[in-house]
């Protein structure tokens, strides 16, 4: 799992302690997550309290594997899958969470959504507390794991054979009103979940099962692109709503330092534009070389993007993040958001990582407020390892801020709006 080179004699004496300089004791994560499964070895029958949880991939599409998702213990298991209650939870915690659930997996068509199957997981996904199946596979289950850059991490799969329900799900009324209702578009349905207080990731899970739009165009949408949808049309629609704001009076920076993660947010008063950058150190998960920190980015000006971001969903997760704290003031800006990621953290674990981290980090307010940008450069300087020249010879914005007299004389140029 890690791209480190690790002597196992030094886990014998470190016992998770963190002495090999990961973030977290994989070791530790796997052997509970395969104590716990050790009760259905060699079973083809699991049976548990689903978070609720389904998967759905994306391989084959149209036709795409599809199915629950359950560990096998009973009881509240919310949290094995609500990543807005991660932050503050151990990695190996969150990693046991995941390897725990079991998932029975068969293949559909996308617009297969009133297959008996699909009907099933509509009950069970709709649920806003978990839920008791009853699943049986074709085969006995493999502990097997995945990681992601985009969905959280995935613990073993087999054929699925059949399951059921067992329990009761309790249905909110409001998820059952965008559920029954035929004529509602799909961003209408998720807009209206997120103003009612539905947490981000249960919309994404009852958008990806299906669960939502007009009638006959409803989907089955693979679990990675329902996550970045989600985020990016909830973060769409609360944009155009803060470009209608007053400008923020002052610089303002954050910063969250987590789990070998560095987390630094610029909000410059200034129409509506942002950037999200990465750097990734040596080690890290997806810098496998040795000597250089590989830096990227993307940004969208006033009138946003007609191109998806090469740096993927982490860019439309960030977004909503910095989205909603503007909208939650009624004030717009210019967002430059940076990451640092060092060599102790080398695991995919999925958006909802940056997601939920930089919403953590602007609720606990900025570290400095300022009009001289001398002194936002000074702070990249004393808390980032790669320094200010170099995050500004990188970033776009942060150069067109720099070099020019007034921000507002490069939203007509070409690149910028």
């Amino acid at each position: 799992m890690s791209r480190l080179s690790i002597d196992p004699r030094m886990c014998s004496v470190c016992r998770g302690r963190n002495w090999c300089g990961l973030s977290y004791c994989p070791l530790i994560a796997r052997r509970v997550a395969r104590l716990r499964l050790s009760s259905i070895r060699d079973t083809r029958e699991v049976f548990g309290s689903s978070p609720p949880s389904v998967f759905v991939g994306r391989y084959g599409y149209p036709y795409v594997s599809i199915g629950p998702s359950t560990p096998p213990e009973t009881g509240d298991t919310s949290i094995y899958d609500l990543p807005e209650k991660w932050i503050g939870v151990k990695l190996e915690d969150i990693l046991k969470f995941r390897w725990s659930l079991v998932t029975g997996s068969t293949k559909l068509y996308v617009r297969d959504t009133k297959s008996a199957v699909v009907e099933k997981l509509h009950e069970l996904v709709l649920s806003a507390k978990p839920v008791d199946v009853e699943v049986r596979l074709e085969k006995p289950v493999k502990p097997r794991i995945l990681l992601s850059e985009f969905e959280p991490p995935q613990g073993p799969r087999a054929p699925l054979k059949d399951f059921r329900v067992v329990g009761n799900p309790a249905i909110p009324r409001v998820v059952d009103r965008v559920y029954g209702d035929p004529y509602i578009k799909a961003s209408e349905a998720i807009l209206l979940l997120y103003r009612s207080g539905v947490p981000v990731s249960y919309i994404q899970k009852v958008f990806s099962v299906g669960a939502l739009g007009r009638g006959e165009t409803r989907r089955l949408v693979p679990t990675r692109w329902s996550i970045t949808a989600v985020d990016s049309t909830i973060s769409e629609a609360l944009l155009s709503e803060v470009k209608g704001f007053p400008e923020i009076s002052s610089i303002e920076v954050y910063v969250r330092r987590y789990y070998d993660n560095l987390f630094i947010a610029v909000l410059v008063p200034g129409k509506w534009s942002y950037e999200w950058m990465e750097a990734w150190w040596p080690g890290s998960t997806w810098n496998p070389s040795d000597r250089d920190v590989v830096v990227e980015g993307d940004y969208e000006g006033y009138r946003g993007r007609t191109t998806y971001p090469e740096i993927g969903g982490c860019y439309y997760a960030t977004r909503l993040a910095i989205a909603e704290h503007l909208h939650a003031r009624r004030r717009q800006a210019v967002a430059i958001v940076l990451r640092e990621i060092y060599p102790g953290f080398n695991l995919p674990i999925g958006v909802w990582f940056v997601r939920e981290n930089i919403r953590a980090m602007l609720r606990k307010g900025p570290v400095l407020v300022t009009s001289d940008f001398k002194e936002v450069l000074e702070l990249l300087n004393r808390e980032t390892r790669l320094g200010a020249k170099k995050w500004v010879a990188s970033s776009k914005l942060f150069k067109l801020l720099l070099f020019s007299r007034r921000i507002s004389e490069f939203f007509g140029r070409k690149g910028f709006d």
